[in-house]
């Protein structure tokens, strides 16, 4: 019995995950891989330490990487300091105030106003919006695609259980 609950709350641990991806305050690949975490920890588990490990450095440089792929494309798109800080409060603020578009639209306002504050032309400060708002996209796809993947590795590991599951809930 206890394998169903880890199953369940894995499946749920990895909805979460990728739910985590789109909405910055939760850590979606953190979360994901915590499905790998629990299933590793059943007594006859699939998952192997190695794999673990390397799903665990992924995920850490995945965290990484969200946070640093909006910046560089900012940076690249000529952003200053005042815009990149922007951005970062765009995010916030799209987040809770205009949900879901402000998540998108939040940090390419932020970064705009950031760069106007800091005395650059509209032009510019458009620029690094839009390198921002690049960015943002980016790293969230590589997100996404991390959580993705280690849903199939949770699947594809739980295949059989998660039939028997099924089998016996639906017959």
């Amino acid at each position: 019995m206890p394998e169903v609950a880890v199953l369940i709350i894995g499946l749920l641990l990895n909805g979460l995950g990728i739910l985590g991806c789109i909405i910055p305050a939760l850590p979606g690949p953190f979360i994901s891989w915590l499905s790998l975490f629990l299933f590793f920890l059943l007594p006859e588990h699939e998952i192997g330490t190695i794999t673990l490990v390397i799903t665990g450095i992924f995920m850490a440089i995945v965290t990484a990487l969200d946070y640093i792929v909006p910046i560089l494309g900012a940076k690249k798109f000529g952003s200053s300091r005042e815009g990149v800080i922007g951005g970062m409060i765009g995010i916030v603020v799209g987040l809770f105030f205009f949900p879901p578009f402000g998540i998108i639209l939040g940090p390419l306002v932020g970064t705009i106003i950031g760069d106007m504050i800091a005395g650059g032309t509209f032009t510019k400060a458009l620029n690094s919006g839009f390198g921002s708002l690049l960015g943002f996209i980016i790293g969230t796809s590589i997100k996404l695609i991390f959580c993705i993947a280690v849903l199939t590795l949770f699947t594809i590991n739980a295949g059989g259980a998660i039939g028997q599951l099924f089998t016996q809930w639906f017959s």
